[in-house]
């Protein structure tokens, strides 16, 4: 799947794009047919089984496809999270010190 983009750089990925659109798209499908395909599979339906395996299939496409912007957005802000933590910490530091 070439027009999938799977790099991106944090602002990038902090932007709607197709790749969020499509994902938003397969979340409902994936949860239509993951409920609907278990339900005929306790039913004993042979469709269930099949329809409950697209609902998989379409969850994995989902995470495949979202995960790298998630990935890089969570890396952004684990990195800003660090540094405020460390600049709080030095602020605490100085008012012990010269407090």
């Amino acid at each position: 799947m070439g027009f999938i983009r799977r790099n991106w750089t944090p602002g990038e990925a902090d932007e709607w794009t197709k790749e969020d659109w499509i994902a938003v798209i397969l979340s409902v499908t994936s949860y239509i047919l993951l409920m609907v395909g278990t339900v005929l599979s306790f039913l004993l339906n042979i469709w269930g089984f099949f329809i409950f395996a697209l609902g998989i299939l379409s969850t994995f496409l989902m995470h495949w496809i979202i995960d790298p912007k998630l990935k890089t957005v969570s890396e952004e802000y684990e990195k800003k999270q660090h540094e405020y933590l460390e600049n709080l910490e030095h602020k605490v530091r100085w008012e012990e010190i010269h407090g």
